[in-house]
């Protein structure tokens, strides 16, 4: 089968799973004036889809044992594109909300299934190129689904939003029975799934999602739910982790862990998906909140950085078969932002993998898209919490010092015509200069997090093409 069909087909579910997960977040608005929601409420169409995702990514290995690779994934994009027409036509909230769980099933499964048909179809040696296409979608797929959702809420109308996947998921589902192939080492499970870990993993990773995504609304661990959620999720993951070890026949294979290269890569995943998603979060409001722009210029910001990125993604692609995929190949990428991710991700994830068996292939791809998406979440919830206390901090910092007696306040209340707009306009400025210094305190540190990362990066193997990895500290 022509490489390019494979790679086409594969590419569509994965940009319509990623977009997805962002272009909503720039409609909220305008569906909840349209369906009568809460914000409260139409925040579920987003942390629905979130909770439903995490759950699938690590059955990934085990459904496509059980159904087969070709069958998984027709499957997968079909749940999705069913459930996008169902979310356009939905007239409630709550009915809007369980469609978006059910798009999230679907969605969950294209990306790590998506990795890995692209790693296994390459050439060992041009696997790099394998990556870049599959970072092409995952690093820009987030810049781009605000754009796009900005620009269809703005002139049409919402459901649009959701109705553009029908084409691309019918065309992508018949291509992939088509094309795609199941692998001959793929094999049925010896026997039914644990239904005990199974229990025990939906649970902890659904109530450890809602714990990030929600905390910070719900005042941390303020909140009765909050806490019961995390000693629930606590509990969950603890007894589903032990099951798994001591289990002969896993659904959920955790000694792929036992490669260095895996597990090192998914701790700078982790950071990966903290800087993509977190900054993908605290860069729109940044502009909307700072600088005032609307969803469309917000969308445009975020445009340049998702085309350095598509750019990168080839080149690092091919430097990534010539010269070692090491220490240095993610150091320099650190310093350099938007292009620089497709140096970062494309040789992260060729040697992530490098060194997993084929037949473990699409249970390590599962657990390492689950990882950067708790990852991205964890950012977002970091960075929000710090956002909300940082502004109480800085605010309370700068009104300590706005006495008559400062020059510059006293230059104003004499100026104003009433001593009423003299406070609005002293207010605004105030709440000017708290969100301009609460957001530049967030995006240093993310930028502290991201060289935190750079030890685990200078412990990572170093890949040589058609070669094994060798240990980089042993060169």
């Amino acid at each position: 089968m022509p490489l390019v069909l494979v790679v086409s087909t594969v590419m569509i579910g994965m940009i319509m799973a990623i977009i997805d997960s962002t272009i909503v977040n720039v409609a909220l608005d305008k569906m909840a004036g349209n369906l009568g929601a809460s914000i409260d409420e139409i925040a579920w169409v987003a942390t629905g889809y979130i909770l439903s995702n995490v759950v699938v990514m690590p059955l990934n290995g085990w459904l496509t044992a059980v159904l087969g690779r070709r069958n998984f994934y027709a499957a997968s994009i079909a749940i999705f594109t069913l459930a996008s027409f169902l979310c356009g036509t939905a007239n409630n909230v709550w009915l809007l909300v369980f469609y978006r769980i059910v798009q999230g099933i679907g969605g969950g499964a294209l990306l790590p299934t998506a990795q890995a048909i692209l790693f296994e179809s390459f050439p060992r040696e041009r696997r790099g190129q394998g990556m870049a296409m599959f970072g092409l979608a995952a690093m820009v797929g987030p810049a781009l689904g605000p754009l796009l959702g900005g620009y269809l809420v703005q002139n049409y109308s919402w459901p649009l939003i959701f109705y553009i996947n029908i084409p691309l998921g019918i065309l992508g589902f018949l291509m992939t029975l088509a094309f795609i192939k199941d692998p001959e080492y793929i094999a049925k499970p010896e026997r039914g799934a644990d239904w005990f870990a199974l229990t025990c993993m939906v649970v902890g990773i659904s109530s450890l999602q809602y714990v990030l995504e929600r905390g910070e609304h719900d005042d941390w661990f303020n909140s009765p739910l909050i806490i019961s959620l995390t000693v629930l999720s606590v509990a969950g993951l603890v007894l589903f982790i032990y099951r798994e070890l001591r289990d002969k026949h896993p659904f959920v294979d955790l000694s792929v862990f036992r490669s260095k290269a895996f597990a090192l890569g998914n701790v700078i995943g982790i950071v990966t998906g903290f800087g993509l998603f977190g900054l993908n979060l605290v860069l729109p409001l940044f502009t909307q909140i700072v600088l005032g722009f609307d969803a469309w210029q917000t969308g445009l910001v975020l445009l340049p950085g998702a085309i350095a990125t598509a750019i990168s993604m080839p080149i690092a692609g091919n430097l990534v078969s010539r010269i070692d995929a090491g220490y240095w190949d993610i150091f320099w990428p650190r310093a350099l932002s938007g292009f620089a991710l497709g140096f970062i991700f494309v040789p992260l994830s060729t040697v992530q993998l490098w060194e997993i068996p084929q037949m473990k292939l699409a249970n390590a791809t599962g657990i390492s898209t689950l990882l950067r998406q708790l990852g991205g979440s964890l950012g977002i919830a970091i960075l929000t919490t710090l956002l909300v206390w940082k502004q109480k901090y800085t605010f309370a910092d700068l009104t300590a010092a706005v006495t008559q007696s400062h020059y510059a306040v006293h230059a104003l209340v004499q100026g104003a015509a009433k001593q009423s707009d003299a406070v609005r306009q002293l207010y605004q400025m105030l709440t000017e200069n708290v969100n301009l210094i609460s957001f530049n305190f967030l995006f240093r540190l993310s930028a502290i997090v991201f060289y935190a990362s750079i030890p685990f990066a200078w412990l990572m193997p170093k890949v040589r093409p058609g070669g094994r990895p060798a240990v980089a500290a042993a060169q």
